[in-house]
């Protein structure tokens, strides 16, 4: 039947037109009549989405839980430690006054020291002396604490008074390994034992002292043969003159031989992971877009097996005078209106499977507006390439032949 005829007075007739809202009456009319088909399909579609959006969901929460701690921690602490001579390949010592040299460089605000020590820390003397749980003995100075940005859990840090005591101040894993839970305990460390006047909280930009039992700089040099050298010189300076701090720390602290110091950025660990935050992400959004494919087959074979049920219903639209236009108008949307059904539960899903992850890892809650924009969006152009070539099957029945086969 053709889209027009013409009447006796040889006037042309023209096909009636579909409203918007006319079309979406009769593209939903199909998933009205099968709602358990139209949930099972749009299911694929949901797990592909879901899997992308919380994909990119939980990468992004754990970056920004990354960003967050660079942004509290700060980028602009440098640790200078001794380096290898150039010659012998033997480690070197730094100066004494190390700390002092590098307090001078320009733009440097806060220093503090950590030195070596050759000691071991037990519980008690009763403990076997190689049994130290991987806890090292360091020597530090009262400015250190400030420098890393680090605060005590419980107890305090050293000051002028305590520090030329046997106090110590324990890494919160020392501490865990320790079995000390409070100040006032003691540790045996070489031939003595040390009251405990601190714990401190984690380090993120020094796992080193996280693992350290740290000692006063006096108390060290006194009663455990601390020669004076540190090990680390950690420094604070304005965020606008770390390049230029980093080039003049070693030859300050070294004027001699500045390559006999090595001078490293703690924070560019923290920058590197939120970096590669996305390595994996790539593969699981790969995995997800698969899942979306094979969402969007089902939908296609699901519109297919639609147009073969109805035929009849498309015969009676055609002879009525539905135009071929007008039926693929019709399994076009059907499509669509299916991919769309899938494509908003699989972003709610995604999102909410984003939520528990943030709340279990006590992270902040992050979904990119793009990754759900572009996950519904990438709903609706599966929808619309998997509802073509059903709708172009639809539109070539013949309505005749398709009346005639029922």
């Amino acid at each position: 039947m053709t889209a027009r005829r013409r009447t006796k007075a040889g006037r042309a007739l023209k096909a009636a037109r579909l409203s918007p809202r006319d079309v979406l009456h009769v593209g939903s009319a199909g998933l009205r009549s099968r709602p358990v088909r139209v949930v099972l399909s749009a299911l694929g579609i949901a797990i592909g989405i879901a899997t992308m959006v919380a994909v990119v969901g939980i990468s992004s929460s754990s970056k920004a839980q990354l960003m967050n701690e660079l942004d509290e921690l700060g980028t602009n602490m440098l640790i200078a430690s001794p380096g290898e001579a150039m010659f012998s390949g033997e480690k070197v010592s730094l100066p004494e006054d190390a700390a002092g040299r590098a307090g001078r460089v320009e733009g440097v605000e806060d220093v503090g020291a950590t030195g070596d020590l050759e000691r071991s820390v037990r519980r008690s003397e009763k403990i076997p002396e190689d049994e130290t749980g991987g806890i090292a003995v360091r020597a530090a100075t009262e400015g250190l604490l400030k420098v890393l940005r680090g605060g005590t859990a419980h107890g305090t840090w050293f000051n002028a008074a305590n520090s030329r005591y046997p106090s110590v101040v324990l890494g919160h894993v020392a501490a865990e390994r320790l079995g000390i839970t409070s100040p006032g305990q003691q540790v045996w460390i070489d031939d003595r034992y040390f009251t405990v006047i601190g714990i401190l909280d984690p380090l993120p930009l020094a796992p080193d002292i996280e693992r350290s039992a740290l000692t006063g700089w006096d108390a060290s040099k006194k009663l455990l043969g601390f020669d004076g050298h540190p090990t680390s010189v950690y420094e604070r300076s304005t965020d606008a003159s770390v390049g230029d701090v980093r080039k003049l720390l070693a030859p300050s602290i070294d004027p001699e031989n500045p390559r006999n110091v090595q001078v490293t950025d703690p924070s560019s660990a923290l920058r590197a992971k939120a970096a590669t935050e996305g390595a994996f992400s790539t593969l699981l959004l790969g995995l997800g877009g698969i899942a979306l494919l094979v969402g969007g087959v089902g939908v296609a074979n699901t519109m297919i097996i639609s147009v073969l049920e109805r035929r009849y219903e498309i015969g009676l639209r055609r002879s009525l005078g539905a135009t071929r236009g007008q039926i693929r108008i019709q399994f076009v949307t059907e499509s669509l209106m299916l991919s769309g059904l899938g494509g908003m539960a699989g972003v709610a899903l995604g999102a909410a499977a984003t939520a528990a992850y943030a709340v279990s890892g006590d992270l902040p809650w992050v979904v990119p507006p793009w990754a759900m924009a572009g996950g519904f969006g990438a709903t609706l152009a599966i929808g619309t390439v998997a509802g073509l070539y059903p709708a172009v099957r639809a539109a070539r029945l013949s309505p005749t032949l398709a009346l005639h086969a029922v």
